[in-house]
């Protein structure tokens, strides 16, 4: 299993392996979701990676607010590694599930 969250204090996190290997490991997203004591405010979440031409871009994957949307599923949304999550705005927290499938 996979889990982090982001907040004002920690705005991102970076998965990535500790020692390579020849296995294909994949990150698959379940869920993105505001955690107790989330300020009603917009949080974006962005994941920073790195394209085919080894450029970093960032995209946004999620805009969580307490009043309208607290929660995001993902539905195994799968990731090649490393991946960053970052918080571009908002103070969170915000916590991110998912597995690590190797």
């Amino acid at each position: 299993f996979f889990g982090c969250e982001l907040s004002g204090r920690t705005r991102s996190f970076t998965f990535r392996l500790e020692e390579e290997d020849d296995a294909e490991h994949v990150l698959a997203l379940t869920m993105l979701c505001l955690a107790e004591g989330a300020e009603d405010e917009c949080n974006v979440v962005e994941l920073v990676a790195q394209d085919r031409d080894h450029q970093e871009i960032a995209v946004p994957v999620a805009h969580l607010r307490w009043s309208c949307q607290p929660v995001l599923s993902l539905d195994d949304f799968q990731l090649q590694l490393p991946v960053t999550f970052r918080l571009e705005s908002g103070s969170g927290p915000v916590r991110i599930t998912g597995r690590h499938q190797i």
